[in-house]
């Protein structure tokens, strides 16, 4: 492996003269640096990027931590991360939990020992679990739709409680009067945000939310596929059967599509269901799915800026920056069949 002296030898300087050329630390002559420059470019010398850290206390890394890298939705705001952290010419190291909080502490840790200079965290792990693992940190850190009670961070998330709000909104305006909540976890935030948004939803338009129709689910298609099974076949010969369904991400929605395709049920003819998040396969699963987000790249990107931000200005106030979700009807709501004519 070539070193600095090689390159200091083959473009007749010396190596310091080298280090100040890679480094910018110091104005060096036009014709030294074009030797150095053509020297590093024929032996394929590459700096060491744990000495530079070292020397600059930073690496150019940031650490994401995201709970499920299946889930497309952490992979779309991943991309948008990574495409605002490039620009900035940060590199990003991708760790996936897969929903252990034991795998994102030894994560947390790794992250640390590799000298990141920033953390962003997506994770769908509970508040205390959260807490323990912000006590390692000790580099400017982002959470992305998460509040982490006593951990000093900035906040990117979408406001939850009005998407949800939204959504089940839309299926009054068409008619709906029976609408389930499949939620997920009771334990996370995002899930009593949104849980609250379809109760408020109902409460503006006259109607007593009835808690039973609040499945809860795990945010994964088979998650919501058992959960909308169970409803309806709950529901079997009810006089007033639901007509609608909030489903708390697009994951749940698209298990929700296929468990009503299975008991026969026609959507929208029959059964309409709303997701959340907006999701890019919800375009092109049949039927194309209603949903409530942003853009999740967008989200991605935002998180990505408020981090480097957060670097380069580690003193400056906390933030707290909420986007406002959109409703993008598509092809799987409509109004109920009774109230066609």
């Amino acid at each position: 492996m070539s070193t600095i002296k090689d390159v200091a030898a083959l473009a007749g300087v010396s190596f310091t003269t080298v280090s100040h050329v890679l480094n910018d630390t110091r104005p060096v002559s036009a014709d030294a640096r074009r030797r150095v420059l053509a020297a590093v470019e024929e032996i394929g010398y590459l700096p060491s990027a744990v000495a530079r850290s070292l020397r600059k206390s930073e690496t150019k890394i940031v650490g994401v931590l995201v709970p499920n890298v299946n889930n497309p939705f952490f992979a779309e705001l991943v991309a948008g991360v990574e495409e605002c952290c490039r620009l900035a010419g940060f590199s990003v190291f991708l760790c996936n939990s897969d929903n252990d909080p034991k795998r994102q502490q030894q994560y947390m840790r790794t992250l640390l020992e590799k000298r990141v200079d920033g953390l962003l965290l997506s994770s769908a792990g509970d508040d205390e679990a959260l807490a323990r693992i912000f006590k390692l940190a000790s580099v400017p850190s982002v959470t992305v739709d998460r509040l982490v009670p006593g951990a000093r961070a900035d906040r990117v998330s979408v406001n939850n409680q009005q998407g949800a709000y939204n959504a089940v909104q839309h299926l009054l305006s068409l008619g709906h009067r029976r609408i389930a909540c499949i939620s997920g976890p009771a334990e996370f935030e995002v899930s009593r945000e949104r849980i609250e948004g379809w109760r408020r939803a109902l409460l503006e338009a006259g109607l007593a939310p009835d808690e039973q129709l609040v499945v809860e689910s795990d945010f994964s298609s088979p998650g919501g596929y058992e959960a909308v099974r169970k409803l309806l076949r709950a529901q079997g010969g009810a006089a007033a059967p639901v007509t609608g369904i909030f489903a708390s991400n697009d994951m749940m929605a698209i298990g929700a599509l296929r468990a009503a395709a299975e008991l026969g049920l026609k959507v929208p003819q029959q059964l309409s269901i709303v997701g959340f998040d907006d999701i890019e396969l919800s375009r092109y699963v049949f039927p194309a799915l209603s949903s409530v987000g942003c853009s999740i790249r967008q989200l991605g990107h935002e998180a990505g800026r408020v981090l480097i931000d957060r670097i380069e200005n580690p003193g400056a106030a906390l933030k707290d920056v909420q986007l406002t979700p959109r409703l993008v009807v598509r092809e799987s709501t409509a109004a109920p069949a009774e109230n066609k004519g």
